[in-house]
């Protein structure tokens, strides 16, 4: 169930008030008739998530249909204008570089990247936060990003991990595990996941697939005759949207950006994919 500013709501009630993509509707229907309570402060904190999930599924799908490769961290690669590698394989974002520059660079020029799974879900949540946040707030956000798994997380990006019992929703980060990987393929250890919705995920290297797909590829890669399947973990990574709608609603703009709205819902931009 939802409940604003303290009150459960009836969703029909409201219904003509939040986006109406299918993404946004897929996430209402589920927050809405679920048994746990989804609490927001206004209408407009439960409208920016709703609308900064569908960006990180859009994200995600961007990034599955670019020529962005799978490559382990030694043999990892990406667009030196923009980033340095580091010796462990890390993207790190070069002196003078605007922030925001350096994450489009990924999807503009896909092919001059390449690594793994991990790293590939948190540029999809960079992505996801500059397509809604002006570059101004976001590079004053994020000015020294570091992209290696999730070991190196900017603090402002705001990845909280839940445990067992969560809803899956669209733009949750989740995990699928192979105990008895091969240890010849140690890449195929697991795999790194955005949920799309509608039994749909995005991993990094396998594609878009769903839950059987996943585990089917992860198996081919056991030690021979296990019989220990791979699995999805029960818990779920998530963006702190109540933090970084905080961070929206009290950006101060530049003169020189007009008429900027500090108020959400920002503008929609249809994509082609919803």
């Amino acid at each position: 169930m939802i409940r604003i500013s303290g009150s459960v709501i009836d969703p029909n009630a409201i219904m003509n008030q939040i986006p109406q993509g299918d993404i946004e509707k897929n996430t209402f229907d589920i927050l809405s008739s679920s048994s746990k309570v989804y609490s927001f402060k206004s209408l407009n904190e439960l409208n920016f998530e709703l609308s900064m999930r569908k960006s990180i599924v859009n994200a995600a799908i961007d990034l599955n249909n670019s020529s962005f490769s799978f490559r382990v961290f030694r043999k990892s690669r990406c667009n030196p204008d923009f980033w340095d590698r580091t010796n462990d394989g890390g993207f790190l974002l070069k002196k003078g570089v605007n922030p925001s520059d350096a994450i489009k660079d990924i999807y503009v020029h896909s092919s001059k990247y390449g690594t793994e799974c991990a790293t590939a879900m948190v540029i999809v949540y960079y992505k996801a936060v500059l397509d809604v946040f002006p570059e101004e707030l976001f590079n004053r956000l994020f000015p020294e990003i570091y992209l290696m798994n999730w070991s190196h997380l900017d603090r402002d990006l705001g990845i909280r991990e839940y445990g067992p019992g969560e809803d899956d929703l669209p733009g949750d980060g989740m995990y699928f595990k192979n105990p008895d990987v091969n240890p010849l393929t140690p890449e195929w250890q697991g795999e790194n996941v955005i949920y799309l919705g509608n039994g749909k995920y995005y991993g990094h290297g396998i594609g878009i697939s769903d839950e059987k797909e996943i585990i089917r590829a992860l198996n081919d890669n056991r030690i021979s005759g296990s019989t220990v399947s791979a699995y999805r973990l029960d818990s779920v990574k998530r963006l702190d949207f109540k933090y970084l709608a905080q961070k929206y609603n009290s950006f101060t703009p530049p003169r020189d950006m007009g008429s900027y709205n500090a108020e959400w819902p920002v503008v929609y931009i249809p994509h082609p994919n919803n």
